[in-house]
Order: C-alpha cells, then structure tokens, then sequence
C-alpha cells in the first residue's frame, strides 16, 4: 500500500483497510498487529495482497471534455490560433445533445480506466449538454467537478458560440448549478457543479463581477485559466493594467477552492494571493510545452505552500493520463534547472534548484490535487473516502525489489505505470473499472 503523507514524503507498507457503507476509510492497520489480524477477518475490510500494490485514485484538475474528439491535433498552432480555427468550432457541436452524449459516455470510462477518480471538468456554453456529463460522472462513479462555460466577449468569441449578453451567462449558471445539485442519484454530492468563466479575454466585466457574486451566494467552486501563455497574460495586462490573480481578486472569483489552470506567469505576489485565498493552481506540463512558452516553477509553488495539483489539459495536452503528467513534471523542472540552451554556458543556462523529485509529483497526482479543490481523497487513511487502484502484479518493473524503498517504488510508478498496468479502480469503495481479481 502506497500513498504521500507529504509532498517530501511517501510510505510503503503492508495494511489492511476498514470501510465502511459510505464508502470511507474507517480503520487503517499496518501488517504484524492484532488489529491488522482482526480487520482482515472483517467482511467489509479492502485488502492489498501482497502480489499488487494499492495507490489513492488520481486527481485531474483541469480538463475539456469537449475537446476529447480532437486530442492531439493542432498542438503545432499557437493558442489563439488553436482556439478560433479547432476548439470554438468543435465546443459549438455540443449544442447537439445526442453528439455531447455520445462523446462524454466515452471519455468518462476511459478516464476511469486511466486511474482518474477525480475530475475537474470545463463543459461548453450548452447547460442541457453539460448535464449530460454530469449525468455520465454519475453512471460511471467518477466524482466529478463540472463547469458550464461562461463566455460573452464580442471580439474574441464567435458570434454563434458565446452568450449574447452576460446576464444570460449568468443565468445559465445559476440554473446548472441548481440542474446538477438535484440530478437523481447525486444525492450524497457526488458530482458537483462548478463556476466556470473560460479566461478573462473571453468575459466582459460585467460577467465576471457577477459570477464573482454568484460564487458568493451559493459557495460554489471556481475554475478559470489564469496566465496560460504571454498572449493570454500581456491582454490581461493591457485591459486591466495587473495580472490575471489581480484581477479575479477584484472580481470575487479568486476565492476558497478556486483552481487557476496554467498560472505560469504568475508573480510571487500573485501566489501569495492565491495561499491568501485558499485557492490553487493545476499545473499542466505538457499542454504547456505546446501552449504557454514558460514552464511553471512547480519548485516555487511546493516551497511557498501554494496549493497545487496536475491536469492533463485535454486536449491542449496529448495525453489522458496524470501518471504522464507527473512524469512530464519532473522532466520540465528538471529542464527549468539545467536550461536548454547549449550555446550558453552550463552556469548562465538554468534556473538552478528548481527541480522537483518522483515523490512529490506523486504528491501533486494524488493528495495534492485533492487539496486543491478540498475533497478527503488521495491518501489511504482513516477519514478519506476510499479512491485508489490496484496495479496490475503481473507487470513486475512497477514492484518493488527487496532493496528498494518507498522513494524508489514511487519513481517505478510514475515512469513506467499507465493503463496497461491498472487492474482495478474505486470511487467512494465502489469498482468502478477493471476487476479486483
């Protein structure tokens, strides 16, 4: 049994775990007790033989679900390119129910089987839609954070895919947000709705003061992108003369749970506002590579305390999985610190000290991600709800040998597992993919 009781720090033992009808994790005991003897003779006990290894389930903090149908196209354009000639064209279909559902009833169980039992969603401007992958977080037992996408700007936006007036935006929201608290079968809270403006070039003030206030009244999340990439930062600038955390400050939006996608040109003062806040920031290291022209100095955000978790940023990144993600943060922080640049010499190259190790990006994968958005996931102890998967025994470079530490098994994880290599997946103690035997 594997999990992170801090970034820095990572433990591998043997246990057995109590859950209860909840699906939380009641009792915890560590092999060589009488109470490790006893749960294992409780009918309810979740138990990790010693041929497989247990892990907290991944969270995703940023993702387009309406974008799956495109994933790994274009990442060649620049973003505002990006947007206007795939993204907005792909987003409007979804203006046809039918086409929504059939591509949400896909992407929810392949994420599942990818070890994702947490997700944060961006939808479309399309409510009945995006009820739709509410409903399919719900049938597939993802818990699952869904955002009807807020967007008015005349200039940026096109005219068939934006709302007309703000007060529509906002409307539409406060009714989604009502339409996804009442669904059948989400009684205990299972999915939740989200405040959603896309990103402050595409939303008038107008519409961002008023989600700030709606975010207010009804206590609900808050998910935006926030300094993706120079373009997106400077027209923050130019049109509001301070950053992008300045200005959602100023419009009630950066608040308790807020998650910032990107947020790689944000200042040391633009985190010290996001720490104030309790908001967080979901760190996307591979659609940053295509998309942001910076890498994201992950070292700074663990250091400072500033809340962080991954995304996998479909489909502005390729790929699905946050086990990728994590291995792709290591590989940017390292770059970060060494430089790339061969023509300058090895002390003028890098950023020095700004790497991050295996065992915190398995922080960032699992309990850091849940912090972000305040949900007792991605540990495996008592007081959490039991999300986790089971790796498959029978891929035997993820296991460790007799020599090696926790550290060293983390590192085997996050370089080699994936898909191939998850046997089984729980949300709340239920399977919701693959087979436990």
């Amino acid at each position: 049994m594997l999990d992170a009781l801090s970034p820095g720090e990572v433990v591998l033992s043997k246990a057995a775990l109590l859950i209860d009808q909840t699906g939380m994790i009641v009792e915890r005991a560590e092999s060589g007790t009488s109470q490790f003897d006893q749960l294992l003779r409780h009918h309810d006990t979740t138990w990790h033989d010693e041929r497989s290894i247990l892990m907290p389930g991944l969270v995703d903090l940023h993702i387009h679900a309406p974008q799956w149908p495109q994933l790994g196209t274009a990442l060649d354009r620049p973003l505002e390119q990006w947007l206007k000639n795939y993204t907005f064209p792909l987003e409007e279909r979804y203006n046809d129910i039918a086409f929504a559902r059939g591509v949400y009833e896909e992407l929810v169980p392949a994420l599942l089987a990818q070890g994702t039992t947490t997700a944060l969603y961006f939808a479309t401007i399309h409510e009945k839609s995006s009820l739709e992958l509410a409903r399919s977080c719900l049938k597939y037992g993802q818990r699952g954070f869904v955002g009807l996408v807020a967007m008015d700007d005349s200039i940026l936006c096109p005219e068939t895919y934006r709302y007309s007036e703000p007060e529509a935006a906002i409307s539409a929201t406060r009714r989604f947000i009502d339409a996804v608290r009442q669904l059948p079968g989400n009684e205990g809270g299972l999915v939740q709705p989200v405040i959603t403006p896309r990103f402050i070039p595409a939303c008038s003030e107008t519409l961002l003061r008023g989600l700030g206030d709606l975010a207010c009244e009804t206590d609900v999340r808050v998910q935006t992108h926030a300094s993706e990439s120079d373009w997106e930062h400077d027209y923050v600038k130019d049109r509001f003369r301070c950053t992008d955390v300045e200005a959602l400050e100023a419009f009630g939006l950066l608040r308790r749970h807020t998650v910032l996608a990107h947020a790689g040109f944000t200042s040391a003062d633009d985190r010290k506002r996001i720490r104030k806040h309790h908001a967080a920031i979901a760190h996307c290291p591979i659609s940053n590579a295509f998309f942001a022209g910076a890498i994201l100095p992950i070292r700074h955000l663990l250091d400072e305390g500033t809340a962080c978790g991954l995304g996998t940023d479909i489909s502005g990144g390729y790929s699905p999985s946050i086990l990728e993600n994590a291995r792709q943060a290591v590989v940017a922080a390292r770059m970060l610190t060494s430089g790339v640049n061969p023509d300058l010499l090895q002390q003028k190259r890098g950023s020095q000290g700004m790497a991050i190790d295996f065992t915190e990006a398995f922080w960032l994968a699992t309990r850091g991600g849940a912090e972000a958005l305040g949900v007792p996931v991605g540990q495996l102890r008592p007081g959490m709800m039991f999300d986790a998967l089971k790796l498959d025994p029978r891929v035997s470079m993820l296991f460790p040998s007799e020599e090696d530490n926790a550290e060293e098994t983390v590192q085997k994880i996050i370089c080699h597992a994936g898909i191939h290599s998850i046997a089984c997946v729980w949300v709340n103690g239920r399977i919701v993919s693959g087979r436990y035997n």
